[in-house]
């Protein structure tokens, strides 16, 4: 019998990968959404490869997406905290204003 690909490994990685995106773009929340979706998806899939293993292939590529995504997890926690940290000492607002005059210099 012909061994067929786990169905959401493909869309796992891609939103590990999206997550780190997100976590630099967003303050945080982005990655902390898809890394979220991404794990969701994973404990789909080993499910499906624990009833049944031998009929499934791409097993290493569900534990790297795994890996992907919980590395853009806890990324996007650290910079979650960071910025929640920054506002709520006022240091994000000094920040934003240094940028603005760097920004309007150049």
């Amino acid at each position: 019998m012909e061994q067929q690909k786990l169905p959401n490994v493909t869309i796992a990685l891609v939103l590990g990968i999206i997550s780190y995106v997100g976590c630099c773009c967003t303050s945080g929340f982005g990655g902390i959404l898809f890394s979220g979706i991404a794990l969701f998806l994973i404990n789909k899939d080993t499910k499906i490869y624990q009833q049944n293993p031998q009929e499934y292939s791409n097993f290493g590529q569900l534990k790297t997406a795994k890996i992907v995504s919980i590395i853009g997890l806890v990324l996007s926690i650290i910079t979650v905290g960071l910025y929640i940290f920054f506002k709520s000492t006022g240091a994000y607002d000094e920040m934003m204003e240094e940028f603005m005059k760097g920004y309007n210099q150049g």
